[in-house]
Parts: C-alpha cells; sequence; structure tokens
C-alpha cells in the first residue's frame, strides 16, 4: 500500500502519520515549507504552553513523522492522472513521476490569479484553470498560457497538440524553465484582457497586443485545486467536496485542510488530515 499525500502542512502530516501508522508506505511531495512558515507565532495551540513560531512546529510535525519512516520529497506535482489499467495513479512532477495506490490532496486552497482587468470578468468564457480539462475546446486556434514555470509549461505541452498557436506568457518575468519549440514567449507585462462575449485580445504594457481565443491561467505552482480539477473530483463554492471521512467523488482520491474550506485552522487541519489517512488505508484495505 503506497498513499502519496501532496502537502507538507498540518493537514498532510497529519495525514502522513495515522497512514504510516495504518500500516501504509507514506510519501509527502512538497515543493518546500509552506504557510504554516510565515507565521510569526502560533498561540492557543494544544500542548505548548507558550507561543511556538510557525516555522518550528511546521518543522517538530515533519520530525516526527520521518521519526515512524515517512519519506519526504522536494518536488513540485503538475498533474494526477488515474492509471488506465488496473488500481492507483500516476503523479507527474517536475523532477519525475510517482506512483501511488491512493492520493491525499493537502496543499492549500489558493488558486493562483493575476490582478488584470478583464481576468475575471472571462473565466469560463476563454479564461480556464485546467488545460487537461479544456483543451479539446481549443482546437485549431490561439492560445495563451500565463506563467513562468513548470506548471506553466506543463499546461502548455498539453495544450500544444491541439492549439493551431500557442504562446506562453510571462507578465515581465523571465522563463525558470528551457521551452520547447513551438511555444511562443511574450516577456511584457500583461496590462488588460479585452473581448465582447469572450476573450478576444491581450494587451501589454509596451502598447503591443495579441489576437487570442483563450486563456490558460498557470501561475506559480498548482494546488489543490488545480490538480483536483485534472482529476475530475468535484469541487463545490471553490473547494473540494468531501464526505465525512475526506474521501472525494474519485475513488482512492482524498483531501484535507485548507483546500476543503470551513475553519482555517490548524486544529481542523490536524483533524482532517488523521481521517483522511485512516480512511485511505481502510480503502485500501478493502481492494
Amino acid at each position: 500500500m503506497h498513499v502519496i499525500i501532496i502537502g507538507s502542512g498540518p493537514a498532510g502530516v497529519s495525514a502522513a502519520l495515522y497512514a504510516r501508522r495504518g500500516g501504509a508506505d507514506v510519501t509527502v511531495i512538497s515543493k518546500g515549507a509552506g504557510g504554516l512558515t510565515t507565521a510569526e507565532w502560533v498561540e492557543n495551540y494544544y500542548g505548548f504552553a507558550e507561543p511556538i513560531s510557525g516555522a518550528e512546529l511546521e518543522q517538530r510535525g515533519i520530525a516526527g513523522a520521518e521519526r515512524l519512516g515517512v519519506r519526504f520529497e522536494t518536488d513540485e506535482v503538475l498533474a494526477v492522472l488515474p492509471v488506465e489499467e488496473g488500481r492507483g495513479f500516476r503523479l507527474e512532477a517536475a523532477c519525475r513521476t510517482y506512483a501511488a495506490d491512493a492520493v491525499i490532496l493537502a496543499a492549500g486552497a489558493s488558486r493562483k490569479t493575476l490582478s488584470i482587468p478583464g481576468l475575471r470578468d472571462f473565466e469560463g468564457r476563454g479564461v480556464s484553470y485546467c488545460a487537461i480539462c479544456d483543451a479539446f475546446f481549443y482546437r485549431g486556434k490561439k492560445v495563451a498560457v500565463i506563467g513562468a514555470g513548470d506548471y506553466a509549461l506543463h499546461e502548455a505541452e498539453i495544450l500544444r497538440p491541439h492549439a493551431a498557436q500557442l504562446s506562453l506568457l510571462t507578465n515581465g518575468e523571465e522563463p525558470s524553465v528551457a521551452i520547447s519549440d513551438g511555444i511562443a514567449v511574450q516577456t511584457q507585462k500583461i496590462v488588460r484582457i479585452e473581448g465582447a462575449r469572450r476573450v478576444q485580445h491581450i494587451v501589454f504594457d509596451d502598447e503591443t497586443g495579441m489576437d487570442v481565443d483563450g486563456i490558460f491561467m498557470a501561475i506559480g505552482t498548482a494546488g489543490s485545486m488545480e490538480l483536483a480539477r485534472k482529476l475530475g473530483v468535484v469541487l463545490s463554492d471553490g473547494k473540494i467536496a468531501v464526505g465525512k471521512h475526506m474521501e472525494t467523488n474519485v475513488p482512492g482520491v482524498y483531501a484535507a485542510g485548507d483546500c476543503t474550506g470551513g475553519l482555517l485552522q490548524i486544529a481542523k487541519a490536524v483533524y482532517e488530515g488523521a481521517e483522511a489517512g485512516l480512511a485511505a488505508v481502510q480503502y485500501l484495505r478493502k481492494q
């Protein structure tokens, strides 16, 4: 039984502890320190008479999981895909590909976007956040991906066989990855997005522009929401919909922490992680 957990915050580490205690081999994948490290002090948390820094609390949690044999990998997960034949999942990441029997999404809730005039106006009308979901609708069309890293390149590679013209817009950043042939790169900052009923035009800060039929957002790294969309996991009010055992509608996929909504507190994340870790092990024992 191999459980992979995406995210090394309180929800992810708690899930790892309980899945490992349940007898599973457990790997936690994250790109690095999570949001907890930005908290200068954590107060009113069970077991600590005095405030503790978020960074120290995170490190203590990771150390406890490592003591039980949980493996931690520093990598950026780009997509989670079901195995076509048989049980399990394939996780495509920046450094390598991983295989898992069950997956727990615990990488937070934020959906990366930009404050560009017109962007939100065209969500669902030419602006998308999931290439694997919507690439088919842009066959033979002009498409742009906004982003400058591994995640943006991954989305662009999915779109490339479909789009007639494909551009990577870095919005003023230098690309942090090598760009494949067939993908044009525009580094100017984006001023606004225009269109009538759907996206039609992007304007840059040097007063140039480009016509597009679709825009795919891929800023930063893929969080729980982006990965859920690619898997076909049901979302509700912008959060991952889960049952009482943190199970999603996709068998073998669970979610815990901020990505499920509700109280955005460490105690809630730890509880949900524990529930998800136990549920994943129980699910695998029945297979």
